[in-house]
């Protein structure tokens, strides 16, 4: 009824749940179906359940204030309301919370894993903690990567927000360049990746404006944390140069999107993304920069201290 693929997920559930005793059961019958990347919190009449896929593509972790148990799927939110943070859900794991406590089945738990390393570079937010790694600590260490493999001379460093201003950040202290804010943020708008070109261009336009006293007559180094259709990107090299910067140098927090994503991240077709067919020397000319440069793709296993990663959208090695 709905283009919503959590309607599926519930459906099956719900069709599993009329063969078998428990709920718990069901989820776990539904999850031997469903291919991909979800973490679930299903709620019955006297139970809570916390399912993440068996890769563990998506966050989710267990938090605890007083009497009650809470499930969430990023850390941050069990600071927000006084939660204590108990430990992340593990990839396959299925817990059940009722009155009598929380009990766990790793029955579904496999061998190969595989986090989103979106989630590190741009989804989750920077004060949540994804499987015992900051994401904070890992977008400082991008920019940190981006100072020491791609360096350029510089009056300023900016990170366009929010995601990349912690990777800004850490290029600023890698290379000594200081760190400035150039652009400031309508809080009201939501993330633009994924709207069509046209209200694209006018929603950046509308959440990003550039404080003009901090890049006029700069040489500016400014910090994103990807280049997907790459009209933004232009519209926001185009502002920096009308408020007055002399130079305008791009980095990316992330190697060039190459391939669609499979697993729930809204990346559009090979034909659409323009690291697609093109040179990074023809992306530059096309968003207007000065210089273009990108995280190398053996630095991504450093931003999950090791983990084990997904890194399809990238490299097209599918898990």
């Amino acid at each position: 009824h709905t283009s919503i693929d959590s309607e599926v997920i519930a459906y099956l559930i719900a069709r599993e749940r009329l063969h078998v005793g428990t709920v718990e059961d069901a989820v776990k019958l539904a999850m031997q179906k469903i291919r991909g990347a979800y973490s679930l919190v299903v709620a019955s009449p006297r139970k809570m359940i916390g399912a993440r896929d068996p890769f563990g593509f998506r966050p989710l972790c267990i938090g605890k204030r007083e009497n009650a148990y809470i499930l969430a799927s990023e850390s941050c939110a069990l600071d927000t309301i006084g939660a204590e943070f108990i430990r992340d859900v593990e990839p396959g794991e299925i817990v059940t919370i009722t009155q009598d406590g929380i009990r766990s089945d790793k029955s579904m738990t496999g061998s190969k894993k595989a986090r989103c390393i979106f989630e590190y570079i741009y989804f989750a937010r920077p004060d949540s903690v994804f499987d015992g790694v900051s994401v904070y600590h890992s977008r400082i260490h991008a920019g940190r990567c981006l100072a020491i493999d791609s360096p350029v001379d510089a009056d300023i460093v900016v990170g366009v927000p929010e995601s990349g201003n912690a990777a800004a950040l850490g290029y600023s202290m890698q290379s000594g360049i200081p760190y400035g804010t150039a652009f400031v943020k309508n809080s009201y708008v939501g993330r633009t990746f994924i709207k069509p070109k046209s209200s694209r261009v006018s929603a950046v336009k509308v959440k990003l404006n550039v404080l003009k006293e901090a890049v006029a007559g700069k040489r500016v180094i400014m910090i994103d944390d990807s280049i997907v259709r790459g009209t933004t990107n232009h519209l926001i090299v185009k502002m920096l140069r009308d408020a007055g910067a002399k130079e305008v140098h791009v980095k990316v927090s992330a190697p060039p999107f190459l391939h669609p994503c499979y697993f729930g991240t809204d990346i559009p077709s090979e034909d659409q993304l323009i690291a697609s067919g093109r040179t990074i020397e023809e992306i530059r000319q096309i968003i207007g920069a000065d210089s273009l440069s990108y995280l190398r793709m053996d630095r991504l296993p450093e931003l999950s201290e090791g983990l084990p990663i997904c890194t399809a959208c990238f490299s097209g090695d599918y898990p």
